[in-house]
């Protein structure tokens, strides 16, 4: 029960953490999930969670890394090879050595063997923490993709090192040649058995589609069994089981872009279910961080041999020196990768851009769960030396670097002309992004009932995505004037519909009756595009009154007669009509974005509309009640699919936060678009 309440509490904390990064949002995540975490471990409760590091490496690692292993693009990693080979491999040999001897020498009661396992575990960056800060820290496209490959590789580095690092301080005896080639063997190994597992398993997962096995719970379990069966079967064989999962998942993301077949709807699961597996598991490693650091500290801090000044000293030393050295590396060395054929990604180094390198190392669970690894005693029985120290100075290593990372990088990053000149063209990727996964979430929706209004929507998706890619280069999507214009194209369309309504008045059409109802309803629109607040507040009635749609409404359109749902609709069809061709006529090379978007809508509704009218004789009102219920669920999972694609989109660091509030709210707009004339009757 104990270990229940402990998870059901990391859980909350987890969602704290969200919650107060909404209203301080200078400070990441990460810092206040460890914050949390820590605050609950010092606070009277009883919480002790003890860190067992194989257990932790398998549960939270293994399904991280085989994530980032499927979602980092191959191709930019094959460019950026050489780098991350010199970050990943030399960097961290270089670390061990040069940051062994400064450790012993900064403090002799380490021995220097174990001054080389504190250096090997400090060596390589976390890659949970790089994916976390570039959430909030927008770096330029190429630094980023060398860390997101750097942090792949340089944990099975590290983590060898670290293995002999400690045998050699337990056993007394080290062989540097046994050393290397246990190190290919364990590196390549893994690789190649990663590799085969997972096409193992696709081959599995295909066999059981070709006996006719459609089951997406069944195909979804074997997904989240993927990393850990990878990372088990590889640990057995005396492998690196970190390098395996992350071969795993560039083995599936292979499998994923070649095999088209694969179910829309599966695809739509896994992504959500991914997306929340991911959501927790990141929060609950830097939880857990929180809870580990006051037992990592609290021996030091209360032994009256150590001076708790010197050792946080000792801590801010050992952090510059890691720094200093990883720049210097980054400065001197990176040139290497020219002479050996690639980088081609990337500019050469500059001061900037390897200070950003530098600074974005940060290390991060995985550090101190190596370091809560380390045996207690050694092979003659006596005490491991200076365990409680060395564990001490990886926890404060781990909270400065988050913590510096976090103040400097983003007003470091702020001065890159990377972000300034592409802002334009990353919102532009992510809207294309956004407009696919409402595409995808309605084809994985698709069924014998909706399949008519699941074309409809999907052909709105598709306008969209043909004029948003025929515009890309027409006009500053990141213009405040953009959404100026789009209200300004509004009122003029709606203006149109009024003067043809007008006519068809004069020309006797229309009743004045039903004319006067037609109007109300303009107004409305009128009254909401012109209020931001408004319309937030129309958009949230509109949501409750679906949520009683199938109650409160059917009655109400039960007492609509047929006759005068379609003289609705023809009337509807001539003024939305006459509101199109004023909208077109309007375009020009300073509006084409926002007409396009005030088009495609106007479009959407005279094709609906049209389809209606000329379906009208042969459709009663239960069918055109479904219809619509069913466009409207369809749009609705549509829009959420947006939503979630924009955060996924910011987690990946591929756009800034002020961006994805501006798309945020552009999907509000779209929303309230449902509430055009002729929902509401």
């Amino acid at each position: 029960m104990e270990m229940f309440e402990l998870v059901l509490l990391m859980l909350v904390l987890i969602g704290v953490s969200n919650v107060l990064n909404r209203f301080i949002p200078t400070i990441p995540v990460p810092l206040f999930q460890i914050i949390l975490g820590t605050l609950a471990a010092i606070m009277p409760l009883g919480l002790h969670l003890p860190l067992n590091s194989e257990l932790f490496l398998l549960l939270f690692i293994a399904p991280l890394l085989y994530n980032d292993g499927k979602k980092t693009p191959r191709e930019e990693l094959w460019n950026l090879r050489s780098p991350i080979l010199l970050l990943a491999l030399g960097l961290v040999f270089v670390t061990v050595f040069a940051g062994g001897y400064f450790i012993h020498w900064l403090i002799p009661s380490i021995p220097l063997p174990a001054a080389f396992a504190l250096a090997a575990i400090l060596s390589p960056t976390d890659a949970v923490a790089v994916s976390s800060l570039a959430g909030r820290i927008h770096l330029p496209k190429g630094i980023l993709r060398l860390l997101e490959g750097e942090s792949l590789m340089n944990d099975a580095s590290g983590l060898v090192a670290f293995k002999f690092a400690v045998a050699a301080t337990v056993t007394g005896v080290f062989s540097l040649a046994d050393a290397a080639v246990s190190f290919l063997w364990i590196a390549l190994g893994g690789l190649l058995c990663g590799a085969v597992l997972a096409f193992l398993i696709v081959w599995v997962r295909m066999f059981i589609r070709r006996l006719g096995m459609e089951d997406v719970t069944v195909h979804m379990l074997i997904q989240i069994l993927t990393p850990f069966l990878i990372y088990l079967i590889t640990e057995e064989l005396g492998l690196s089981g970190i390098l395996a999962v992350v071969a795993g998942g560039i083995v599936h993301a292979i499998e994923r872009d070649r095999n088209e077949s694969v179910q829309a709807e599966l695809r739509v699961v896994s992504q959500n279910t991914w997306t929340v597996i991911l959501y927790i598991l990141n929060g609950l490693v830097f939880v857990i961080l929180g809870l580990e650091i006051p037992s990592a500290t609290q021996t030091i801090f209360h032994n009256p041999e150590y001076s708790n000044l010197q050792v946080l000293g000792f801590i801010g030393l050992i952090y510059l020196g890691l720094l200093l050295l990883r720049f210097i590396w980054v400065f001197v060395f990176w040139r290497g990768s020219w002479l050996m054929g690639s980088g081609e990604d990337l500019e050469r180094p500059k001061l900037m851009s390897s200070l950003l390198i530098s600074l974005s190392g940060v290390r991060g669970a995985v550090t101190l769960a190596a370091a809560f690894s380390i045996p207690f005693l050694l092979q003659d029985g006596s005490a491991f030396p200076e365990r409680d120290l060395i564990i001490f100075l990886a926890a404060g290593v781990i909270l400065c670097s988050l913590v510096v990372a976090s103040v400097l990088l983003p007003l470091l990053s702020r001065e890159q002309g990377d972000d300034v000149d592409h802002s334009a063209e990353r919102e532009h990727e992510a809207r294309l992004r956004m407009l696919k996964a409402g595409i995808r979430a309605v084809e994985g929706a698709v069924n014998e009932e909706n399949g008519r209004a699941a074309r409809e929507v999907i052909s709105n998706y598709r306008r969209q995505l043909y004029h948003l890619q025929q515009s890309q280069n027409t006009e500053d999507w990141s213009d405040r004037s953009r959404n100026e214009s789009i209200m300004k194209i509004r009122f003029a369309a709606i203006q149109a519909e009024r003067q043809e309504l007008q006519k068809m008045l004069e020309q006797g059409e229309v009743s004045g009756e039903l004319a006067g109802q037609i109007q109300e309803v303009m107004s409305q629109m009128e009254v909401v595009l012109s209020s931001g607040f408004k319309m937030k507040a129309m958009v949230t009635l509109f949501r409750l009154q679906r949520l009683f749609k199938g109650q409160l409404s059917v009655k109400k359109r039960e007492q609509i007669p047929m006759d005068k749902k379609e003289k609705f609709a023809s009337i509807r069809l001539r003024t939305a009509s006459a509101a199109l061709a004023v909208v077109k006529s309007q375009m020009n090379d300073t509006n084409r974005q926002a007409v396009m978007i005030v088009a495609s809508q106007y479009q959407d509704m005279v094709d609906r509309l049209r389809s209606g009218v000329k379906s009208g004789q042969h459709m009663d009102d239960t069918n055109e009640d479904m219809f619509d219920q069913f466009k409207n669920e369809l749009q609705i999972k549509a829009i959420q699919a947006e939503r979630d694609e924009v955060q996924l989109i910011f987690e990946e660091g591929g756009i800034t936060r002020a961006t994805a509030n501006k798309l945020r709210q552009y999907i509000n707009y779209t929303e309230a678009g449902i509430l055009e004339p002729g929902e509401e009757e």
